[in-house]
């Protein structure tokens, strides 16, 4: 009995007290954001085809569906052809803002917004990666993913190298200023009447809160012990999200893998023949047609498909056949992205693969695209006592890895 409670009291402090995968979720971060990012200047020329009011899928159609379903879109708050235009633009400049880890915080909030905003206007556009991306946008909302890899951990390491110095530390100014921005445009909207119900306003309206808890209380010197009791909701949060996010990945290939067994051409040993001739995806057809030449290999491909995407979830518990499963799966995704055309789907799945990637791999990884910029930079924006990425020095061993500290930055 004594074991499992101090086993139990572990457990909680260890979610409580820091956020844990701070590398696995600035990857995601990275991904899903740059994928997002891609995708909306890949398809800048189409974006009246896809989203825009005169679109196939007009105004007035998208408006009594979001009415009958109650799905939430800024695109509906006006039909006109400029505010299309200039929230195409924010949703770029949110996706970019997330992906360079540039106030974290807010940016997730308004990477979400233009997420759910563009896919729901048109139902109809999109794929099985735009259904892990429009997950993933309000999972991202929970977690504190710009800890590493980002620009805020880099101005944080800055004021930090700065204070070590002696130096005159001057408080945040665009923070607050934002977050005032951001409540006025709230406030706006909300009187407005154009928030139709639906928990992504509430969820704005909390997290808006939130970040002026956490502003505040940074800025009151007696209040410590709000700050640890805010830390520790935001690392609950964080970690929560971070399970979530594993568990969605494992839940997809579950059940792609056991409606793979279930079909005819699957069981058969022939069902990867037959998109690779279908002339929507086929930009390689010389490729398709070298691949698809040998029976063997299609037999091979199609049930190792299958049951890779079946046994993963259950090779969480070992850690070699788990990261072997992994290579596998991204590597097939990356041939997806070649060979049927499929590049937005396949980076989508391949970064929630990249949440189960171990963290001395991630640190490795790190490591080597810092010192190739630092080559192509001349090491000039290097901060000292800090790795080459602008972060605190990475700790040494796996357990001090997942530990770290980042606030909620507006």
């Amino acid at each position: 009995m004594n074991r499992l409670s101090l086993t139990l009291s572990r457990a909680i402090v260890r979610v409580t007290e820091s956020p844990l995968g701070r590398y696995q979720s600035a990857v995601i971060r990275i991904g899903f954001a740059g994928t997002w990012l891609l995708f909306l200047l890949r398809e800048f020329p189409h974006r009246q085809e896809l989203y825009g009011p005169d679109g196939p899928w007009s105004w007035d159609l998208a408006q009594q569906l979001t009415a009958d379903n109650h799905a939430f879109t800024a695109l509906m708050w006006s039909g006109g052809q400029v505010w299309f235009e200039v929230f195409y633009l924010l949703a770029i400049l949110s996706g970019a803002a997330l992906m360079l880890g540039w106030r974290t915080r807010t940016a997730s909030l308004l990477f979400m917004v233009g997420v759910l905003s563009l896919q729901n206007r048109s139902v109809l556009v999109g794929d099985g990666g735009d259904n892990v991306l429009h997950l993933m946008s309000i999972y991202l909302v929970f977690t504190r993913c710009g800890g590493v890899w980002s620009l805020d951990a880099r101005r944080a390491a800055r004021r930090e190298a700065a204070r070590e110095r002696g130096e005159r530390v001057h408080g945040d100014r665009v923070g607050p200023v934002l977050w005032a921005v951001l409540g006025l445009v709230l406030g706006g909207v909300t009187l407005a009447g154009r928030f139709d119900g639906g928990l992504v306003p509430v969820l704005l309206w909390t997290a808006w809160a939130g970040l002026g808890l956490w502003g505040a209380a940074q800025r009151l010197e007696r209040a410590r012990e709000p700050r640890i009791l805010l830390d520790v909701i935001a690392n609950v949060l964080h970690n929560g999200a971070l399970c979530v996010i594993m568990a969605e990945a494992c839940l997809i290939y579950a059940t792609a893998g056991w409606y793979k067994i279930q079909g005819s051409r699957w069981q058969d040993g022939t069902a990867v023949y037959y998109p690779l001739h279908l002339d929507y995806f086929s930009p390689w057809p010389g490729l398709a047609d070298l691949m698809s030449s040998s029976g063997t290999i299609m037999m091979v491909v199609t049930y190792g498909t299958v049951m890779v995407q079946v046994a993963f979830p259950f090779t969480l518990f070992n850690r070699r056949v788990k990261n072997v499963l992994l290579v596998l799966m991204m590597t097939e995704h990356a041939v997806i992205a070649v060979v049927l055309g499929l590049p937005f789907f396949s980076l989508a799945m391949i970064t929630a693969d990249a949440v189960f990637l171990p963290t001395s791999f991630l640190l490795l990884l790190g490591g080597l695209v810092a010192r190739a910029r630092g080559r192509l930079t001349g090491g000039g924006d290097q901060v000292r006592g800090t790795d080459g990425d602008g972060t605190l020095p990475a700790p040494r061993s796996p357990e001090e890895s997942e530990r770290g500290h980042v606030g909620f930055t507006a």
